[in-house]
């Protein structure tokens, strides 16, 4: 599945949507939606917020792959910004003494299985992956 979607967070729900309906396809195992939504909600919300440059809508595509799904978003006519290459997050450190941003991408660091950044002409594109644990099988 391929889509794009425009500019808004108020795509969430349509995004939640067709997410839950592409699970049901192909039928890829429910424990995985909800680090799946929460992972595609925190990447494109940031897309949305942080790349103010471009009008361009956000492309996401989502493949089933052995044990789980891959999901891709493409942001197109902006600045380079690669999610896997950001400061640490200091999770024990006491609220006061933390500086604020960054634990979205922190999170989706910790709940993809995997993540690849790609950088070409302007389009920046974040790939996860998600598969059941050997262990929930």
């Amino acid at each position: 599945m391929k889509k794009t979607y425009t500019r808004s967070i108020h795509e969430l729900q349509e995004i939640v949507t067709d997410t839950e309906k592409f699970f049901e396809q192909n039928g890829i195992d429910d424990s995985l939606r909800m680090k799946v939504d929460l992972t595609i909600e925190e990447l494109f919300v940031n897309m949305v917020t942080y790349n103010t440059e471009t009008d361009q809508n956000i492309e996401i595509e989502m493949n089933p792959i052995d044990g789980g799904i891959e999901v891709s978003l493409t942001d197109f006519d902006v600045e380079r910004f690669d999610p896997t290459d950001v400061r640490e997050v200091d999770i024990d450190a006491p609220l006061s003494e933390r500086t604020p941003g960054g634990l979205g991408l922190y999170l989706v660091l910790k709940m993809a299985d995997s993540i690849h950044y790609e950088y070409h002409n302007r389009s920046s594109k974040i790939t996860f992956t998600n598969r059941v644990a050997e262990s929930d099988v």
